[in-house]
């Protein structure tokens, strides 16, 4: 089985994606994803999105650490990336941060400088 959405690695730990399906969870496991990021607010994309609770049983239930981090536009402050960094940095990776287009993911790890840290 494959993913959804395609996947853009923007170093060894860190992968951004679209929107996933909570078929793709088990997917981002068997790849060796450690830890999942949502930076998509529950109900944005309507009633066809999984809430972040779905999502979040799912990855548990494949042994990864899930994180709800939502950010609503790509107004991204300060507080927003000190936050994120220390997320990222705390998570098991490699990390798979998804938002709608994975423009917001990719954009909080910018902000963070391409430093996401290195966990377990």
């Amino acid at each position: 089985m494959s993913l959804s959405v395609p996947t853009n690695p923007l170093c060894p730990e860190f992968t951004v994606c679209g929107q996933i399906s909570l078929a793709d969870v088990a997917v981002l496991a068997r790849k060796g994803f450690r830890s999942i990021i949502n930076n998509r607010p529950d109900g944005e994309g309507g009633p066809d999105q999984p809430t972040s609770a779905q999502i979040e049983a799912q990855a548990k239930a494949h042994g990864m650490h899930y994180v709800h981090f939502p950010v609503a536009s790509l107004m991204i402050s300060e507080a927003q990336v000190a936050a994120y960094q220390q997320q990222c940095a705390a998570l098991p990776h490699p990390i798979v941060g998804f938002c709608r287009s994975g423009g917001r993911a990719s954009a909080l790890f910018q902000a963070c400088g391409g430093q996401v840290g290195k966990a377990g």
